[in-house]
């Protein structure tokens, strides 16, 4: 039987999440059942959305259960199989990160083509960080030629790619926010932004009016707070706002207060509409095919902060949480090497 480690969440944290909230435990790793697989992960995905799974509270998600192994996407090797769908070596994405090894029905693994991209690739870029940057600006927020596009945490998984993407949609401007020089650096010389904002300089407002004196066209709003405030402020009419995250708000112990100037946006008939990259898995293709060509020429930059061993995947998602990575934060799984 295959040992394997896993990472469980313990106690649902009050505020910011602690290590104490996670423990590390060894188990015997059934044998694949009938139309099963069993795979060695080697790579796992920490994404600020896991912080909402960790309340007990309704939410688009169900909540982590306690005592039992978190879940979220996990790429690895299948060492075996009982489908004829997946053999073995095959190397496939699925759901259940957080442990090393992995039973799950064939049918919940997609297996992925490692010849257009490296295998951690399909965790972020061509996963669905960058979907999420994909669908936000075709649908969501549609950005047309001319535009000026703001977008927040554009050093992360989803900003970094967003502001490329932007660029290739027409945009004229692309500016993004993000925290401390380092990675406003990054947007300017690395990620293709016309324009950086360092929100831990506050007055996120001025430094909007400065970049864009003109107002913004669409926002790709992952933070929430004073950005989506300070967005709806620069708003051009017609404007439109994508709303796919509020980490701002993630570790709040009471209500988040709204921006004060909603109103704005209805006298600039703009739009704000929420997004679910869940709804928007049929763009996966599209996305795939643009994205690797992109890769493969250089049009696409792309960093990962990589964390290894399973021991510490609970510190590499605080991390995520407190902004520590630039690009896609990974863990690289090692059991079985």
């Amino acid at each position: 039987m295959t040992v394997s480690r896993e990472v469980r969440l313990v106690s649902r944290p009050a505020g910011a999440p602690e290590e104490g909230n996670f423990e590390l435990v060894t188990v015997d790793v059934p044998e694949p059942g009938e139309g099963q697989i069993l795979v060695r992960n080697t790579w796992m995905s920490v994404d600020p959305y896991m912080r909402g799974r960790m309340d007990d509270a309704p939410s688009y998600m169900p909540p982590f259960a306690l005592g039992a192994a978190l879940e979220g996407g996990a790429v690895g090797e299948v060492v075996a199989s009982r489908s004829q769908a997946v053999p073995v070596g095959a190397t496939v994405s699925h759901f259940l990160g957080w442990r090393e090894y992995a039973v799950l029905d064939a049918a919940a693994a997609t297996v992925v083509d490692t010849t257009v991209a490296r295998p951690e690739d399909h965790l972020g870029v061509l996963g669905t960080t960058g979907l999420t940057a994909y669908a936000a600006l075709t649908r969501t927020a549609p950005v047309a030629a001319g535009d000026v596009v703001l977008v927040s945490a554009a050093a992360g998984a989803v900003g970094s790619v967003a502001g490329q993407l932007a660029r290739q949609l027409g945009a004229s401007r692309v500016i993004g926010s993000a925290g401390g020089p380092h990675k406003t650096g990054k947007l300017l010389d690395v990620f293709g932004y016309d324009a950086a904002l360092d929100h831990r300089q506050g007055d996120l407002a001025g430094q909007l009016a400065v970049a864009a004196p003109e107002g913004v066209d669409v926002y790709l709003d992952a933070v929430g707070g004073d950005h989506l405030r300070a967005a709806i402020g620069a708003i051009r009419p017609g404007g439109r706002i994508a709303m796919v995250g509020a980490i701002s708000g993630y570790n709040a112990t009471a209500p988040v207060p709204g921006p004060d100037n909603l109103f704005r946006a209805a006298a600039q008939e703009a739009t704000l509409r929420g997004m679910l990259v869940s709804s928007h898995f049929d763009l996966f293709p599209e996305w795939i095919g643009k994205a690797s060509g992109w890769l493969a020429d250089g049009t696409l930059r792309t960093e990962q902060t990589v964390v290894g061993g399973i021991e510490r995947a609970a510190g590499a998602f605080l991390g995520v949480l407190g902004g520590a990575n630039t690009g896609k934060m990974l863990v690289r799984l090692e059991a079985g090497r």
